[in-house]
C-alpha cells in the first residue's frame, strides 16, 4: 500500500486496539455502515448528522472523508477522533490532488477523485474486513459519488444514495435522458436551446442555461460535471434506497415525479438536542453571548457558507450596506471569503464605527445562532442546509445565491414559499448598499411574510417529530438497515 493511502488505513488499524476489538465483540450482530460524503461542507454536515442518528440506533459507523477535509474536521473538533459516543469513527483517503491545489476547481477535483478514490475505497473496505471485526454491511454514499455505489455493488454490499440538497435538483438530474431526447441539450450536456423547464407547478422553473452542470462558467468543467451526473444516474439505478434531506410538504409534487426519492429531513442537530459537528472551521461561540445582549428580533445574521468568494468591491458594499441599516448584525467572515485577507478589505474605519452593534466571526455555530431569539433575518447564500436551518427556526431570508443549486433554493424561498426577498444587482453586477438597506427594511416590515414562515416552521418541524412523514420514512429506512 503506497504512502498516500497509509494515513486513512492506519487511522483505522489504530482504532481496532485489543480493547476495542473486545468492545466490538460485545456489541453483537449490529450493522456496520460506511458513510461517504462528497468533499464539501454542505455535504459533510448532513451526512454526519444522518450518521449520528444511526449511531444512536446502535449502528457502527465508519465516516470517510478525503484526507484534506479530514484534517479540517479534526481541527474543528479539537483533535478528538470520536463522535457519536464512540460509535462513529472518522477515517480518510486521498482525493488525488496535491497540497496547495485548488479544491474549488470542481472539474479537476472530480477527475482526480475518479482516478484515485475507487481503488483506494476498495482497498480500505478489504482492510476493514480483515481486521477481525465486523466488515462493512452497507455503504451510504453521497449521490454525487456514484463511483462509491459502484464499488459497493461490485463487492455485493448494500448501497444507499444520499442526496443532501433539494429533491427537485435530483429530479432534474434524473431528467437528463429526456432533455437529450427533446434536443434541449446534447449527449455531452452542451446547451442546444434556451428554454424554461417546469417539473411541476409548485417547483421553480429552471432555464436550460441554469442547469446545475451548465452554470459553472468553464466549458470543460461543465462537460466533466455532466458526465458525472449521467454516470451517477446509472449508479443510482442499482441503489437499494435513495434518501434525501428534505421535507415532503416543501416539495410534494416532486415525489410523484420521482417516487424513488425518500424525504427524511430536516437532518438537524437540534432534533437530537445536541450541537452540530463536521465543520471545516472551529466555531466561535462568543457570538452567542453577544446575541444574549441584543434585543429580540433585532439582529441581521450574515453568512455565505463555505464556498462563496466576494470580490473587494462587493465585500465593501456589503459592509457599507450593513452599516447604513443602523441595525445590529452578526457577520461570518471566513478567512477565504475574499481574494486577499478580508481584514485588509474592510472599508476604512468600518470596524471601529460598527463595533458597538456589529459582531464579526470567522465561523459561527449556525443552528444555535438561528435558534436565538435576537435574530431578525438571515442574509444567506441559500445553501440547502442553511435554508432548512432557517425554515426550522422561522427566520426570514434575504437571498444572495452564489453557485449551482443556490439559485433554485432562492426561487423556492422567494417565489414559491414567499418567505424571503431577493437582492438585485446593479448594471455592473454589484449588490449596492442602498439595495441592502432597502430590502432589510422591507423584509422586517412585512408581517404577512413573517406569518408565512412561522407556519412553514411548524410544518417542517412536525415532519421530523414522532408521527411525521420524515420521522416515519427514517424509521422505515432504519428497520431495513437492521433487517
Amino acid at each position: 500500500m503506497n504512502s498516500h493511502s497509509i494515513s486513512g488505513v492506519c487511522v483505522y488499524i489504530e482504532w481496532y486496539s485489543e480493547a476495542q476489538k473486545l468492545e466490538r465483540s460485545k456489541m453483537g450482530s449490529g450493522r456496520h455502515i460506511l458513510a461517504i460524503p462528497y468533499p464539501a461542507q454542505g455535504h459533510v454536515i448532513p451526512m454526519l448528522e444522518l450518521s449520528l442518528c444511526l449511531a444512536k440506533q446502535g449502528f457502527e459507523i465508519t465516516f470517510l472523508n478525503t484526507e484534506y477535509n479530514h484534517r479540517r474536521v479534526m481541527g474543528a473538533l479539537a483533535g478528538t477522533e470520536r463522535v457519536g459516543d464512540g460509535n462513529i469513527h472518522l477515517v480518510s483517503l486521498p482525493d488525488g490532488m496535491k497540497p496547495g491545489e485548488d479544491r474549488n476547481d470542481l472539474g479537476k477535483l472530480t477527475n482526480t477523485m475518479l482516478q484515485v478514490m475507487p481503488m483506494k475505497l476498495e482497498e480500505l473496505m478489504n482492510t476493514i474486513d480483515g481486521l477481525g471485526g465486523r466488515g462493512i454491511t452497507c455503504v451510504i454514499a453521497d449521490e454525487n459519488l456514484g463511483w462509491a455505489l459502484e464499488v459497493a455493488e461490485k463487492m455485493r454490499i448494500r448501497r444507499v444514495a444520499f442526496w443532501p440538497a433539494a429533491a427537485a435538483l435530483l429530479a432534474m438530474q434524473f431528467r437528463i435522458p429526456k432533455l437529450i431526447e427533446e434536443k434541449l441539450i446534447g449527449s455531452d450536456g452542451t446547451l442546444l436551446k434556451s428554454e424554461e423547464i417546469m417539473l411541476a407547478s409548485s417547483v421553480p422553473t429552471t432555464r436550460t442555461e441554469s442547469l446545475v452542470w451548465a452554470c459553472v462558467g468553464d466549458k470543460e468543467t461543465e462537460k466533466i460535471l455532466f458526465q458525472v451526473c449521467s454516470r451517477n444516474n446509472k449508479a443510482i439505478e442499482a441503489a437499494d434506497w435513495v434518501i434525501c434531506n428534505t421535507v415532503y410538504e416543501l416539495e410534494a409534487e416532486i415525489f410523484s415525479i420521482a417516487p424513488r426519492i425518500l424525504p427524511i429531513g430536516p437532518l438537524l442537530a437540534s432534533n437530537r438536542l445536541e450541537n452540530s459537528v463536521g465543520h471545516f472551521w472551529p466555531e466561535d461561540s462568543t457570538c452567542l453571548k453577544w446575541l444574549d445582549q441584543q434585543s429580540p428580533r433585532s439582529v441581521i445574521y450574515v453568512a455565505f457558507g463555505s464556498f462563496t468568494v466576494l470580490n473587494n468591491t462587493q465585500f465593501q458594499e456589503l459592509a457599507s450596506g450593513l452599516e447604513v441599516t443602523g441595525k445590529p448584525f452578526l457577520w461570518v467572515v471566513r478567512p477565504d471569503i475574499t481574494e486577499q485577507n478580508p481584514n485588509n478589505v474592510f472599508p476604512l474605519g468600518f470596524q471601529e464605527r460598527v463595533k458597538s452593534r456589529g459582531k464579526i466571526v470567522g465561523w459561527a455555530p449556525q443552528q444555535r445562532v438561528l435558534n436565538h431569539p435576537s435574530i431578525a433575518c438571515f442574509l444567506s447564500h441559500c445553501g440547502w442546509n442553511s435554508t432548512l436551518e432557517s425554515l426550522s427556526n422561522g427566520v426570514p431570508f434575504l437571498c444572495w445565491p452564489y453557485f449551482a443549486d443556490q439559485f433554485l433554493n432562492e426561487s423556492y424561498i422567494c417565489d414559491i414559499w414567499k418567505v424571503g426577498l431577493k437582492l438585485n444587482k446593479d448594471e455592473h453586477g454589484v449588490i449596492k448598499r442602498t439595495e441592502i438597506k432597502e430590502k432589510v427594511e422591507k423584509l422586517l416590515g412585512d408581517d404577512e411574510l413573517k406569518q408565512r414562515i412561522q407556519k412553514l416552521k411548524k410544518t417542517v418541524l412536525k415532519s421530523a417529530e414522532k408521527g411525521g412523514g420524515s420521522y416515519k420514512n427514517l424509521n422505515n429506512f432504519i428497520n431495513w438497515l437492521k433487517s
